[in-house]
């Protein structure tokens, strides 16, 4: 019961972008937190549109954190993979956001 009142009010608690704030633009990482809000919400659609880059990095934390809890042997390819895709999905939504 708590946690569906905490997950319905959750926009309250959200962090606000100081760079953002600071300078008047947007970082690399605008976007995340609303973009889990939407994943959390089962909208996929636009969790993706507010950053794309939400569908590489959370397989990616996954992995990274079974490796480090168990002794499953995770192929470092994957990872190194999913790490390059990160990057150039952040860093290539945030270069559209400017054009």
């Amino acid at each position: 019961m708590y946690l569906t009142s905490f997950l319905l009010n959750i926009e309250n608690y959200m962090l606000p972008c100081f760079t953002k704030k600071l300078w008047g633009f947007d970082c690399p990482g605008c976007g995340l937190q609303r973009s889990m809000l939407f994943l959390i919400k089962g909208d996929f659609g636009s969790a993706f549109e507010m950053y794309p880059a939400i569908y590489v990095l959370l397989p990616l934390l996954l992995l990274l954190v079974l490796g480090s809890f168990s002794k499953l042997k995770i192929n470092n390819y994957i990872i190194v993979f999913l790490t390059i895709a990160s990057v150039a999905l952040i860093l290539g939504n945030y270069v559209l956001k400017f054009i």
